[in-house]
């Protein structure tokens, strides 16, 4: 890691503080909470810290846009790293509390909704409160010191703040997972044989066939896309969007350069978000393949152009 702190959307005991304290040489930095996502992005761009963490997309909810559009449309800063974190919602309390007494539930919405089946089953009457984060329910509920109360949080939150957990993995939904993105200014991971790249394509024109003809360039050269979404520019009426799109595989791929090349000089505009070490399995075999054959061609193209005459 390059530098000594690294910022996060906070305060103390979100998911997101649990995905940085799951990472070895993360959790040894200096760990600075911020109260937003912008927040964070911003002190990363101003250099007040040297690195961001921040939620970016969630298996049930889908991409946390907030946070994509920020990298998009407000900042040049490059994703370094991914880490997917299993979500645990736990109904926490202060000591000696019980469910048959609980009367108020605090909690960020997104949480609230994903628990809605669990809430409205065992606690029917509690009013649902909103709060700015899940970490920030359970401060409140742990300052409140009230056994009518309780928060929709992590556990790691009812560790910070003195809290019992009532009821564990509450969420509707089993397999509920968010995936986290580390950030920087300037440098990009060196290449692992299992990576991946994100780029945003604004399209020169909306016409049939311009998204297509983007997908094309990926598909000629079997690089897989993980993750496709259209948003909208902010710079237009309706029907003005951009692709954000990422795909297996490293800038430093041959094939992976090509097709970043053909992009950038038919749509235009094209914006580097970073290639990072993907988490997860390692993918198939399928780009491996493809980079041989490039490979092949390469040779094929360099060893016809040997013999032009000179």
């Amino acid at each position: 890691m390059r530098g000594t702190r690294i910022g996060y959307f906070g305060p103390a005991g979100t998911f997101t503080e649990q995905a940085l304290l799951s990472q070895p040489d993360l959790s040894a930095l200096v760990h600075v909470p911020f109260r937003t996502v912008p927040d964070v992005l911003d002190a990363v761009t101003a250099g007040e810290v040297d690195h961001g963490f921040v939620p970016i997309e969630n298996s049930i909810e889908g991409t946390v846009n907030f946070t994509q559009d920020a990298l998009v449309f407000d900042h040049d800063l490059l994703i370094q790293r991914e880490t997917v974190l299993d979500i645990e919602h736990c109904l926490v309390a202060p000591r000696g509390a019980t469910l048959a007494g609980l009367r108020t539930v605090l909690s960020i919405p997104v949480a609230s909704a994903q628990c809605h089946a669990y809430l409205r089953r065992e606690l029917p009457a509690a009013e649902v409160r909103a709060a700015n984060s899940t970490a920030e329910a359970a401060r409140q509920t742990s300052e409140a010191a009230d056994p009518t109360v309780a928060a929709v949080a992590p556990r790691i939150a009812a560790e910070r703040y003195g809290l019992e957990v009532l009821a564990s993995d509450i969420a509707d939904h089993p397999g509920n997972q968010t995936r986290f993105v580390l950030v920087g200014r300037e440098w990009i991971p060196a290449p692992t044989g299992h990576d991946r790249t994100a780029l945003v394509v604004f399209q020169r024109a909306d016409e049939p066939g311009s998204l297509i003809s983007i997908l094309q360039e990926f598909a000629a050269r079997r690089i897989n896309l993980s993750h496709l979404l259209s948003r909208p520019t902010k710079r237009g009426g309706l029907g003005d969007y951009c692709f954000v799109m990422y795909a297996d595989g490293h800038v430093a791929d041959e094939l992976m350069a090509d097709a970043m090349r053909e992009l950038r000089a038919k749509q235009g505009s094209v914006k580097f978000l970073g290639s990072y070490p993907a988490a997860g399995a390692q993918a198939t075999s399928a780009r491996e393949h493809a980079d041989a054959r490039w490979r092949d061609a390469d040779d094929w193209i360099a060893a016809l152009r040997e013999r032009i005459e000179r």
